[in-house]
């Protein structure tokens, strides 16, 4: 009533900082009074009932009464300075969100009651509503004047700001377009005041109000589709809820797009929120293990509308250092469901570095360490670190949107096939100054202690050798050669090498390989722990017929010079890598042997069995490893074989089998005997033969290693399909258990009948604990061999070591005897008390014998 006979340009020192502090206060005095008295509301007691009412009454009139004021300034100002209505936005914003707040908890401060003031509430919320639209407008007229008291006026600009933020917090579940306009209104005044203000906002706030509403969004999006998924019905209603929140999902995103593009330099401490948010997202969302539900449609509705503004996101946090930090951090430690979005973040990343300068490829391409506390790795190692981390994923697998190509229909990819593809593109497009960073990524993961991440590395390696130049696939192979001339022993390392110099050896050119020949001669008994490792069918045929030739008369040579020798267990390491050297030939080259080098192998391997006997097998692993050699070896040349040699080999095998060695041993006895169907054994000896061979099929068909229960029904079915002695076949099937086994395998029945979903919950469960950090052992245990032969102790330390098993051996035919009485008949009374003095020696030798040790 008094605003239209007042200057408007005194309105601030004369009316509103006088009036509006006490408005304020009264206004919060109302609700308190409302929030103690509402518990005494009911429909009997009307003299709480008028109370409550007058007094929101009264709030809706001095709510109509501020909306007056900021209408009055709207009407007589065409542009407003902050500073001549300084209170009036802080005290109206102070008014609506204890306003809105008190509509929010309305259900518990009036609890069963409300209805007895629902009616006025709504009026409440709607003055306060049209309230807060009609102070944007005035807020949209405001110019913040940096020349006139600078900082008072930055300071009102920004507390309007986060008074808004916190509005919209409180507002988020109420009123979803009401919600999302003030968001509109929060980024427009942000931008518009720019200049000024960025360096007081609280970018923080800001970014993770935005995130969590962008996820609240996304959560109710998915919740709405995974509903019309289940119930098969496409219901109107729910579909245009579905796609009302998908759009403001989309505006949610695009305005923290805005909002970091503009602000970036101020986001450092909001980079593990941005990260957070793209991870929980793509964790809900096919194909994550832990996905809503949802049809393809909606899936693809969503992708289109929603997920698509993320990449632009990603693209403008490429270049930021902090962001780099948070992505790359060597202690990023993530729970398992966001395990995969990492993985397909840093694929995303990678895919956009092509595109950015040496100086980002750098940033994002190499090892760093901000701190004592803070590292950084490379893009690459944290590729392959995150890939190795998705074991679930990858053993489903899951499948991801493929690549497309001309004239050809996009088909979906495993994860191993997506990032493969990806990190061979990248490959082609790497810097050359950061190769030395590709090299020792690759090779690190190479020697990865997890199949699945080293075969990927040896993928994208031999994509390299084909994608590079001739000259750069014999370098890689020269190094590689050397580190397996450099391993201390047998370990994993040393296989995943050898695997990978078999690979690039295909695609060396011929007068590459013929160098590598002559730098690693294999007439020199030094390099038989290279050839062992190396296909000859790479080689040209008649390189191919030189080299074999070579490596086998070196080969027997050394087995010679062995069996004429002392033969002790620390030469047997040697001797088994000649064997194995002359396994890959007969494997890799056996028709290049001529007859005189196959009767040479054959005969050093014939008097090298000799040697071998049941207790040093049983005991001592390099001898294991041995035997497992001979066999493949004696099984390749089984048609020359002595039958009287073949006896002797199935003999020890029936005898070892019994004493559960272990499975690389077993494995290699089934190679020996699946060889035996191709031959007819003569019927002199089939009565010693024939039921051996049905016990070692009988005791490897029984074991309960999945592993070898296959490995031995397809060695079973194989020598089945062949031998000519088919009388044996139902003598190995020991039992109905077995019997019902092979004849399952047979017909491809004994299936688990497991849903997809079961299957997810299944893999979800085994991902928490299949993966085990083998990169714990230390580098000693690795050239710790499990085939190094038990340490020699001298004889004297134990002179007497016969005579104490002798010892030990009657007491135990004591007592099998005296429990053969038991049985018999009843006990006399003195046993026990005899037996009770015993059991007092035995357990005074075993303190004794704990004394000594």
């Amino acid at each position: 009533m008094f605003l239209p006979h007042m200057n408007h340009l005194t309105l601030e020192q004369t009316f509103f900082s006088q009036v509006l502090p006490k408005t304020v206060k009264l206004f919060d005095d109302m609700v308190c009074e409302l929030t103690s008295q509402a518990r005494g509301l009911s429909s009997q007691n009307l003299e709480i009932q008028t109370t409550l009412r007058n007094i929101l009454q009264t709030m809706v009139q001095l709510l109509g009464a501020l909306t007056g004021c900021v209408q009055h300034v709207c009407a007589t100002q065409e542009s407003i300075i902050l500073e001549n209505i300084q209170s009036l936005p802080s005290s109206v914003l102070h008014v609506i969100k204890s306003t809105f707040v008190h509509c929010k908890n309305s259900e518990s401060v009036y609890s069963g009651r409300l209805h007895l003031v629902s009616d006025l509430l709504q009026a409440l919320f709607k003055e306060a509503y049209s309230l807060q639209k009609q102070l944007m407008e005035l807020l949209d007229m405001v110019c913040v004047d940096p020349l006139v008291d600078e900082n008072d006026d930055i300071l009102n600009m920004v507390i309007v700001i986060h008074s808004l933020l916190d509005i919209c917090s409180v507002i988020s579940s109420m009123d979803h377009a009401f919600h999302a306009n003030t968001w509109k209104f929060i980024i427009k005044q942000s931008l518009k005041h720019q200049s000024i203000i960025k360096s007081q906002l609280k970018h923080k706030d800001i970014i993770t109000s935005l995130c969590e509403d962008i996820l609240f969004s996304f959560h109710s999006c998915l919740q709405l589709a995974e509903q019309m998924t289940q119930s098969d019905a496409q219901d109107n209603a729910d579909y245009r809820l579905f796609q009302k929140t998908l759009k403001l999902c989309r505006f949610f995103a695009n305005s923290l797009l805005h909002y970091a593009k503009e602000f970036l330099p101020f986001l450092s401490d909001s980079c593990c929120t941005l990260h957070h948010l793209y991870l929980q997202i793509h964790s809900k969302f096919p194909p994550s293990l832990y996905a809503t539900r949802i049809s393809k449609a909606h899936q693809e509705e969503i992708e289109g509308a929603f997920l698509v503004t993320l990449d632009p996101l990603i693209s403008q946090l490429l270049t930021f250092q902090p962001f780099v930090q948070v992505v790359l951090d060597s202690k990023l430690d993530l729970p398992c469901e966001l395990q995969f979005p990492q993985c397909l973040l840093l694929v995303v990343v990678m895919d956009k570095l092509p595109s950015q300068p040496k100086e980002v490829q750098t940033l994002w391409c190499t090892d760093s360490q901000a701190s004592e506390t803070t590292t950084r790795i490379s893009l690459l190692k944290a590729i392959f670190y995150s890939f190795e981390q998705c074991s679930g994923e990858l053993s489903l697998p899951v499948h991801l949107q493929g690549l497309k190509s001309k004239g050809k229909a996009e088909v979906a990819v495993t994860l191993y096939q997506h990032v493969c593809v990806h990190l061979c593109t990248f490959i082609t497009s790497f810097h050359p100054s950061l190769f030395a960073e590709l090299d020792a990524a690759l090779l690190n993961a190479v020697l990865s202690a997890n199949m699945i991440t080293s075969l990927l590395a040896m993928d994208a390696w031999c994509f390299l050798a084909r994608y590079g130049t001739a000259e750069l696939c014999a370098h890689h192979v020269t190094i590689v050669a050397h580190l397996i001339k450099s391993c201390p022993g047998e370990c994993y390392q040393l296989m995943n090498l050898s695997i990978l110099l078999k690979r690039l050896f295909f695609f060396m050119a011929p007068p590459h390989q013929l160098e590598f020949i002559h730098k690693f001669s294999p007439k020199e008994a030094e390099n038989l722990p290279l050839w062992q490792h190396i296909s000859f069918q790479a080689l040209p045929a008649e390189l191919r017929k030189q080299t074999v030739h070579e490596v086998s008369t070196v080969g027997t040579a050394e087995c010679r010079k062995w069996l004429s020798s002392s033969r002790t267990l620390g030469e047997l390491e040697s001797l088994n890598t000649v064997l194995s050297a002359l396994l890959t030939i007969c494997n890799s080259a056996g028709e290049a042997l001529d007859t005189g080098k196959q009767t040479a192998i054959v005969e050093v391997v014939s008097q090298l069995w000799a040697f071998l006997n049941i207790k040093q097998v049983a005991d001592q692993p390099y001898i294991q490893q041995t035997f497992s050699l001979l066999l493949p070896l004696l099984g390749f040349f089984i048609q020359t074989l002595d039958p009287k040699l073949i006896l002797q080999v199935v003999t020890l095998q029936t005898s070892l089998l019994k004493l559960e060695p272990p499975d690389y041993v077993r494995l290699a006895v089934l190679d020996f005997v699946s060889s035996l169907g191709k031959l007819f054994i003569p019927e002199a000896i089939q009565d010693r033969i024939l039921p051996n061979l049905s016990c070692i099929f009988a005791l490897l068909l029984a074991d309960r290693s999945w592993l070898l229960e296959q490995h031995t029904l397809e060695a079973f079915t194989q020598f089945a399909e062949g031998t000519n002695h088919e009388e044996i076949v139902p003598q190995c099937l020991s039992s109905e258990e077995t019997k019902n086994k092979v004849v399952s395998f047979l017909e491809k029945t004994g299936f688990v009948d497991e849903t997809e979903a079961a299957k997810v919950e299944r893999v979800k469960q085994e991902k928490g604990i299949f993966w085990e950090p083998f990169a714990n052992v230390t580098v000693e245990e690795a050239k710790r061999s499990s085939l190094q032969p038990y340490a020699k102790r001298a004889r004297q330390e134990f002179p007497w070591e016969e005579e104490y098993r002798s010892a030990l051996h009657t007491i135990a035919g004591a007592l099998e005897a005296t429990e053969s009485l038991l049985q018999k008949g009843p006990a006399p009374a003195w046993l026990l008390m005899e037996m009770e003095a015993l059991q007092e020696r035995m357990d005074k030798l075993k303190r004794y014998i704990h004394t000594l040790g």
